[in-house]
This record gives structure tokens, sequence and C-alpha cells, in this order.
């Protein structure tokens, strides 16, 4: 890309009320190739102009300011201070344009914002150099701003992937055990009840036996997405909590909302008519088992998990392919 065609892709503005002082800016812009000019006669065109305070909350696409100081109404320095009290508009390069010799106002320029200043009248070779060198501290910024969103981004995507299970897609034990214990905590300090729910898929063993690795994998995937699709709420758990089994988090939901979902898991999952010639019923079926509380009222998060595993081995004993509440 050729200097002129980068410096024909830069947006200006140009914020003067004197016609003469905007139209020789212009000319010696335009002769050096910035073509993508905007121009405002005062602050309130320069506001509108950048939608400062607007609704698009879209990050603007000017790349330098040029701010006359003096000004009717908002004076250039007041104008500064607004535009980089905005986070969207911040870090756009503002060179203030002066008549005044008073250092006064410059020092105020300065601690608003303002990135470099240039005296009038204006001279060619200064008003090109100066404007050179802030477009190209702010092309240096916009480089390191668009790399540490992609770091941050990648970061966000590791952390994610960390949390979920490979096979199955549901959050894996450690995210079960984060969660698990902040949900605790906040329904301790609440005085609020909460549910677990532990779900085992019956005979699994048999299953993977029969059938082999790979359908026993495409089976736990399948229930683990039927879990997912039962479960709602934003705060609600699905985790798989290790082998076949699965543990539901469910913050703020009494025992007959647990029986009532865990339920619904059940009969769900014996929809999906997943053949298995080894159970009583010819198909994959699972056991669970819930328990509710308040964890004001218990001594240890492992009392809410014991008594969900304790109904669910008793599922298991009743027959399997049935819900029990910890007792």
């Amino acid at each position: 890309m050729t200097n002129f065609q980068t410096r024909e892709s830069k947006r200006i503005l140009i914020v003067d009320d004197s016609d003469t002082a905007r139209m020789l800016l212009e000319t010696i812009l335009r002769q050096a190739g910035y073509t993508n000019l905007v121009m405002a006669r005062v602050a309130k065109e320069a506001f509108q102009a950048l939608d400062l305070g607007g609704s698009t909350q879209s990050d603007p696409d000017f790349d330098c300011i040029l701010m006359d100081i003096t000004m009717p109404g908002v004076d250039g320095i007041e104008a500064t201070r607004r535009i980089k009290d905005d986070p969207l508009l911040k870090d756009i390069p503002v060179i203030m344009v002066t008549a005044s010799e008073d250092e006064a106002n410059l020092e105020k320029a300065f601690e608003v914002g303002a990135t470099d200043y240039i005296n009038k009248p204006v001279r060619q070779i200064e008003l090109i150099a100066r404007v050179g060198s802030v477009l190209r501290l702010k092309q240096e910024m916009d480089i390191r701003k668009a790399r540490e969103q992609e770091l941050e981004n990648l970061t966000r995507t590791f952390q994610e992937l960390s949390n979920l299970d490979g096979l199955t897609g549901v959050a894996n034990r450690r995210r079960f055990d984060d969660v698990y214990d902040k949900e605790w905590r906040s329904a301790k300090r609440d005085g609020a009840v909460m549910s677990v729910l532990m779900l085992d898929i019956d005979i699994f063993k048999a299953y993977n036996d029969r059938y082999g690795h790979l359908k026993g994998d495409s089976c736990l995937t399948r229930v683990a997405q039927c879990l997912k699709r039962e479960v709602k709420r934003p705060r609600d758990l699905v985790a798989r909590y290790g082998g076949e089994e699965f543990v539901l988090v469910l913050p703020e939901t009494d025992a007959a909302g647990a029986m009532r979902i865990a339920e619904n898991i059940r009969e769900r999952v014996r929809e999906l008519g997943i053949e298995h010639q080894d159970s009583a019923t010819g198909i994959v079926s699972v056991s669970l088992g819930a328990a509710t509380g308040r964890p004001s009222e218990m001594s240890s998060p492992a009392d809410l998990l014991s008594s969900s595993d304790k109904a669910l081995y008793r599922a298991k004993l009743e027959g399997r392919d049935r819900v029990c509440m910890a007792e």
C-alpha cells in the first residue's frame, strides 16, 4: 500500500469556527493526500460527528481531530475534555490549533488529554509532520488494542474449553466444583434453598461391553445433551461427575421442583430410544437421586452431595429407571 493510499484512508475531523482557518487546514491536508475530511464549526457539530453520547455504542471511525482552542460556546479545551471522557472516543488523538501564546491554555489542553498542538498561522510542513506523527501513534495503538483483544478472546476461549468435558460438551468436574461452591455460599448467605440431582446411566458397563466404547461415548453424549435441554435457567448447571455419572446444581429450587425436573429428565432419556438389550426396558434409562436443603442449616457442602448420592444408590437398589428423593 502506498503512502498516499494510507493517508487517503485516514478520517480527520477539523473543528474551527473560522471559515478561513478550516479552508486552509483542508487545503493543506488534501494536497498531502488526506481526502477523508469532516468539518465542524463549533463543538456541538463535532460532538454530532463523533456521536458523542449517542446510542450506537460502536467504535468511532475517526483517526485524528484538529481542534481550535478558541471557539464560541464550548471552547476547544472543554470539548477535548468531553471527548476524552467518553470510553469510545478517548483514544482518538487531538491536536490543538491555537493562535494564542498563553501557555496556561496549552497546559490545560494537555491536562484534559490533547496529544499535540500547532500554532496559527499554520505552516504546511509543520501541520503535515504533526498530523503524520499522531496518525502513526494512533495506528500503533489500534494494532496493540487489536492484539490485546485477540489475546483476551483466546484466553476466554481456553477458559471455556478448560471448563467443559471434552466428550459430552457439558461442564466438567472442575467447573462443577467451582459453581457448586459459589452457589452453596450464596444460598447460605441468603438463607435460600437449593437442590442437587445425581444421575447415573443404568447398567452402562454392560452397554459398553455389548456395543463397544464408540457407541458408549455416543450414548453419554446424547444423554448429556438431553440433560442440557431440560435445564432452562442460566444459573442451573449440568456437569459430568465421572464415568457415566452426571450432577445437576439447581439453585433456589425446592424439593417439588427438583423432583419435577428429575422426572422430566428420566422420561426424556427414555424417549431417546437408545437400544440396550441388557436393560429390563430394552432401552437406555437413568436413575436419579435428588436432595434439597438450606446450606444455612447444614455443616458443609458435602452434606447435600452425600444425600443426593445416597438417594441415587437407593434408586438403583429399588430397580433403576426411577427417581428417589433423599430422606
